[in-house]
């Protein structure tokens, strides 16, 4: 269980499987690298990092019974998880960073349909933006690569 008061919560489409995260996210951006497009079958996606330490699975136990998990083959120091009953990815686990990536659409919608904790989830950039699928118009800053690690865009 969580050791700390979670300030997101997520799960799957069916909810068989669910976490809470309790810190604020390292990076949260639109990324638009060609790993997500071909793991997410999506032009970009809305991912969120965070330490491992704050992550957990708050599902019953034991996990395996509703987790599935993917391990990159072109980075495999990479796992992705997804639920076995509804085939939904929801979070990955970078074993070089020890961090935790959450994909934003998976997180609790108020009974509005609005993100709960958008403030804090909310991106700040988009990511791998060189390689995007289509053009986004809005007010966030555009990188080559990761934020402030790359060359900007705009």
């Amino acid at each position: 269980m969580i050791d700390h008061v979670p300030l997101l919560q997520g799960s799957c489409f069916c909810q068989a499987i669910s976490y809470a995260v309790s810190a604020r996210p390292i990076l949260s951006a639109y990324c638009h690298c060609t790993s997500c497009q071909r793991l997410t079958s999506c032009p970009f996606v809305h991912t969120m990092h965070f330490d491992a330490s704050a992550f957990t699975w708050t599902h019953p136990e034991p996990h395996e019974f509703r987790l599935d998990f993917y391990d990159n083959i072109l980075k495999p120091y990479k796992r992705r998880y997804r639920c076995k009953t509804c085939g939904v990815g929801v979070a990955s686990h970078n074993y070089n960073t020890n961090r935790v990536s959450i994909w934003g659409a998976s997180l609790d919608r108020d009974e509005d349909g609005k993100v709960v904790g958008w403030d804090i989830a909310k991106p700040t950039a988009h990511q791998f933006y060189g390689t995007r699928m289509l053009d986004v118009n809005d007010e966030l800053t555009k990188w080559q690569g990761y934020q402030s690690n790359s060359d900007c865009l705009d």
